[in-house]
């Protein structure tokens, strides 16, 4: 089959490679018919190489058709129509069952000394092969695999991998109370989808931050307030002019949908680029050890939120040594949370909103629908921002 493979620092490649196989009782097959292009896939692009190895297949927002299923998968059969989450999880264990697959106790990697393992996503994650070819093997197929109806168009569902868990868990644990304000940095995918959920949800006032004029239009056009970065000589500006639209305070709930790409701190870019150019045996102790974020959007995350108020986590960081304000936290009594979405914990509340009025406005939500073959050119126009990207599907 042809698949995504990465072969080092922004390099991606489409190659032949063995098709996947049922190797577990447990285990389906699917014939991947969308999968889509994650702004998480970036850091493997750059930030993250040190834990890569030629040859791994990206991708962790994929659905499809089932083409194959083990003896211990009892409510899936071939043809079904399913999305498959980004996380594997087994449904079962004590973490699973308390909401929290993304640690689930079957798959956790501990070996890196991580949670459940990931699709497509690096050694510290299971080192599984993703979803960004023509079919994907998925373990824990008794759980993981949600099942949608045949005839909508694949727009309709394929979120339900990651984007919609992801946007969605990021304003619940927010918990913005009604008619209250909350702003979100960055309006890439799971920002833009933020703000849509936020306002759905009865948010009283949506403020939303980039510096991409495209982001900014497509927010605008559903009633986000919304912020070019370009237009502050710093931070501290932007802080302003949205505490003057919250009666001096800060906004309710800040969500960081931004993580370690942040502009910013060449300090941690130039430790970041450093490890990545080192040898594997070399890179890998020293970004597990001594690795440092561009923590730009994080801190005013900090900075803007309200005294009492809370932010919440949703772009990836991967720094072990992150100087945090905690005199600042401390004082202005702010809430944190944050971390991998919970996708099977919150796809039964998101589903009812998938209907043919679309309000979440999932089906025009993609910007680029490109072919597989495409991939390469897909990861170097999400990288630089090109062509009004925000939301890149690819089909196999």
């Amino acid at each position: 089959m042809r698949a995504v493979t990465w072969q080092g620092k922004r390099d991606v490649r489409v190659e032949e490679v063995p098709d996947p196989r049922i190797e577990e009782p447990t285990d389906a097959v699917i014939r991947v018919t969308s999968t889509g292009l994650c702004g998480s896939d970036l850091h493997l692009y750059e930030v993250l190489t040190p834990f890569m190895t030629p040859g791994d297949i990206l991708g962790h927002e994929a659905m499809g058709i089932v083409e194959e299923v083990g003896a211990g998968v009892p409510d899936l059969q071939a043809g079904d129509r399913v999305v498959v989450p980004f996380q594997i999880a087994c449904g079962n264990c004590w973490m699973c069952l308390t909401g929290l697959p993304t640690q689930c106790e079957t798959t956790q990697v501990s070996a890196e000394g991580m949670g459940a393992a990931l699709f497509g996503y690096t050694r510290l994650y299971g080192a599984v092969p993703g979803g960004q070819a023509e079919y994907l093997r998925v373990p824990q197929a008794q759980y993981g695999p949600i099942k949608v109806p045949e005839g909508p168009p694949d727009d309709r569902f394929v979120y339900l991998s990651d984007v919609l868990p992801t946007a969605w868990q990021a304003v619940a644990y927010a918990d913005v109370p009604k008619g209250g304000s909350i702003a979100v940095l960055g309006l890439g995918p799971i920002g833009d989808m933020a703000c849509r959920i936020a306002r759905l949800r009865g948010a009283g006032r949506v403020f939303g931050v980039d510096l991409v004029p495209e982001r900014l239009r497509r927010a605008q056009e559903r009633g986000v307030e919304t912020f070019d970065l370009r237009s502050f000589d710093d931070e501290k500006e932007l802080v302003t002019a949205i505490r003057d639209r919250t009666d001096g305070r800060g906004p309710d709930a800040v969500i960081d949908a931004v993580g370690t790409e942040a502009h910013g701190s060449a300090v941690a870019r130039l430790v970041q680029n450093t490890a990545a150019m080192l040898p594997r045996k070399l890179s890998g102790p020293l970004a597990e050890r001594f690795s440092v974020d561009r923590l730009a959007a994080l801190y005013t995350a900090i900075d803007l939120v309200r005294r009492g108020g809370t932010v919440s986590i949703s772009g990836v960081y991967g720094g072990s040594a992150d100087p945090m304000p905690l005199l600042t936290m401390f004082d202005k009594q702010i809430q944190m949370r944050m971390g991998q979405a919970n996708v099977r914990r919150w796809s039964d509340e998101i589903i009812p909103h998938l209907t043919d009025d679309d309000p979440l406005g999932v089906e025009d939500f993609a910007t680029h629908r490109l072919p597989l073959s495409d991939a390469p050119m897909a990861y170097d126009m999400f990288q630089h921002k090109r062509d009004g990207v925000v939301k890149v599907l690819m089909r196999p």
